[in-house]
């Protein structure tokens, strides 16, 4: 288990939100950040600091992203036509553990990663164990065989604090997705607002 895995409510705490929108966040209870001096740490941000605030809070959406590969998605963004911000949320959601995700193979963006790295997953019959990889629109993702009765699993599809966006179809009776459509900004349910125009402005600069 990576220190960011073990410390993610620290994420939210220090960027002031519940950015997964989960019951059990401390920011529920605490709404200030972590630390000694977290009960006074508000202040009016400078632009940078908005957009670096806006950079770390994608980022720490998706879990253990590194700022290296975080960077290669937002450059692969800007160089394909059409709006950058928009490219990079789809590119970010096109990830295989971001559609394991969000189709409830699994409770939370830092399971999924884990459970594609430890071989689970399947994409077209052939297994892939990249979170990072980039599935393709018709693209069948689905849960080995002899991972579907896992617990993990199993209580993930019934979760209610969240449904299965329109982009993924999927069905838990036989644990297989399908990668419908690349979605906009306004598709993804993000629990908080995501400001993709300020991380394109923070690496713009």
């Amino acid at each position: 288990m990576t220190k960011r895995i073990s410390a993610k409510h620290k994420i939210d705490r220090r960027l002031g939100e519940n950015i997964w929108g989960r019951p059990a966040s401390p920011l529920n209870n605490r709404a200030y950040g972590p630390g000694q001096h977290g009960q006074r740490r508000k202040g009016k941000l400078s632009d940078y600091g908005l957009q670096l605030r806006a950079k770390q809070k994608l980022k720490g959406y998706y879990g253990s992203v590194t700022e290296k590969a975080f960077k290669r998605l937002y450059t692969e963004a800007a160089r394909v036509k059409g709006d950058t911000g928009e490219n990079l949320i789809g590119l970010l959601e096109s990830r295989l553990d971001a559609i394991v995700y969000r189709a409830k193979f699994v409770a939370t963006v830092f399971a999924a990663r884990q459970f594609v790295s430890h071989g689970h997953v399947l994409v077209n019959g052939k297994r892939v164990n990249i979170p990072s990889y980039q599935v393709k629109i018709g693209d069948k993702i689905e849960v080995r065989e002899r991972s579907k009765q896992l617990t993990v699993v199993l209580e993930a599809t019934q979760l209610a604090e969240r449904d299965v966006p329109d982009y993924v179809e999927a069905d838990h009776s036989k644990m297989t997705a399908t990668f419908v459509r690349v979605p906009a900004l306004a598709d993804v349910p993000y629990p908080v607002q995501m400001e993709p125009n300020l991380v394109v402005e923070f690496y713009s600069r």
